[in-house]
């Protein structure tokens, strides 16, 4: 099984380090590259779209499963599929919304692996109604560092270690997924524009329940009486009856729109205050007052930047930092505090969203919690940045909130313990599982997880 020394950064870009890849095309040459791993370990890797260095690992091994890509069975009639952990959510899509069936949790982007989706227990527009990915899987086969793979099931320490683990319990090798129903690839979607934060929580409180997907787009840029405006953007599947005639043919037809990438080299200084500024204005002003029942396809509601390939690359050299944060309820005035503190400093974000959560998912490592969540990119080079978000993270925590690991890149291991209230069970079980260090990551050993 070849391997080559190559640098490895996450998403973001930030933080590049140098590891071995190796790439299993079968659950044989994963055994193998696993009891192999040497000094410094090895750590599963997808299709990379975790922004920090949760896949990274320095000096050691990385484990490219994007080889082990099978889907192995569809039950139509009952609504589930098994397939191999390097399958991603497109390729899912592909094969199942012509029969009818949908993935039951999809993030901001298709291209991420099932295994992916389960190590990060990736969450979307849909948590307030259907919870994260793991809570949608019936099974997985798991390879642990002792070489052995188990059969593992929700309910077990093992299943709630290893959803939102960050692939330090092993590599997954295929899993069983429930699938959400749905009789067309159109979505019936509502939009309103909210005028500041309050406007905004409180549209999102009194109404979220009607709706199956909600999220909500915020000018971080806007201050005064304008702190938080936002674009609030929700919906459903759209039944059969709600297309037009034309449309009724081939209601189930898969066919996302791809733009050219962006290009390799992207002028530095690109997204500035003034530019991200007026695009935020724009995006606000061209959002309708309320709109109701619009189609929009599947691909342009849920992954509207897969329709660009490499757009991290518009950030520049420097990469960016994807920053995300849940406070619960109760919390608002936190909320408010650190949107209000991000539109003073003047922080350059465009992709901003606010979305709220429901009940909390059984990983111990798994970052939904019932509240408010905010996710906010920014460009890594911005002067002081580490210090500001260092100060965020204290707030988030000292209100009982925490950040996300599969987006974080510069989190301090002392606040973790806070933030994760499972942490110790975690490293206590890995410690058990895994006690010559198989697994590991340049995230598990900036946090000692």
């Amino acid at each position: 099984m070849p391997a080559e020394t190559v640098s490895v950064t996450g998403w973001g870009r930030t933080a590049p380090t140098t590891a071995r890849l190796i790439r299993p095309r079968t659950y044989e040459e994963a055994v193998t590259a696993v009891r192999d791993s040497g000094a410094r370990g090895s750590i599963p890797r997808g299709l990379g779209r975790a922004y920090g260095d949760a896949a990274q690992n320095a000096g050691g091994a990385v484990l490219d499963m994007t080889g082990l890509d099978q889907i192995h069975a569809i039950d139509v009639a009952g609504g589930s599929v098994l397939c191999d952990a390097g399958v991603s959510l497109h390729h899912l899509m592909e094969a199942l919304l012509p029969l009818g069936w949908f993935v039951p949790v999809t993030p901001g982007t298709r291209y991420v692996t099932v295994g992916g989706a389960i190590g990060a227990d990736i969450h979307g527009k849909n948590h307030h109604v259907s919870g994260s990915f793991s809570r949608h899987v019936v099974s997985l086969e798991l390879l642990t560092a002792d070489g052995t793979v188990r059969t593992v099931r929700p309910g077990t320490d093992l299943f709630d270690a290893t959803a939102g683990g960050m692939g330090l319990t092993g590599v997954i090798l295929t899993a069983t997924v429930r699938l959400q129903p749905v009789a067309t690839t159109l979505m019936c979607v509502d939009t309103e524009r909210a005028t500041d934060l309050d406007d905004l929580m409180a549209r999102l409180t009194a109404t979220d329940h009607r709706y199956r997907y909600s999220v909500a787009w915020i000018d971080l840029l806007a201050r005064g009486t304008a702190t938080g405006r936002a674009v609030l953007t929700r919906g459903d599947h759209a039944p059969l009856a709600a297309l037009p005639a034309r449309a009724r043919s081939a209601p189930l037809s898969f066919r996302p729109a791809r733009l050219p990438a962006a290009p390799k080299w992207v002028p530095e200084g690109l997204l500035t205050r003034r530019t991200v500024g007026l695009f935020n204005e724009l995006w606000y002003r061209r959002a309708p007052l309320a709109r109701r029942g619009e189609l929009q396809r599947l691909s342009a509601f849920f992954h509207p930047l897969d329709g660009v390939p490499h757009w991290n690359r518009v950030y520049g050299r420097g990469g960016f930092v994807q920053y995300q944060f849940v406070v619960g309820h109760g919390r608002e005035e936190t909320l408010r505090r650190i949107v209000g503190r991000i539109a003073r400093r003047r922080c350059p974000s465009f992709l901003a969203v606010l979305k709220r959560f429901g009940d909390a998912d059984p990983g111990w490592l798994s970052f939904p919690v019932p509240g408010w969540t905010l996710a906010l990119d920014i460009p890594a080079n911005l002067p002081g940045l580490g210090a500001f978000l260092d100060e965020l993270d204290a707030e988030v925590a000292a209100a009982g909130g925490r950040v996300y690991l599969a987006k974080d890149s510069r989190l301090r291991p002392d606040l973790l313990t806070a933030m994760y209230p499972r942490l110790d069970d975690f490293r206590a079980l890995r410690a058990e599982l895994d006690p010559r260090g198989v697994f590991v990551s340049d995230l598990a050993r900036r946090l000692t997880l």
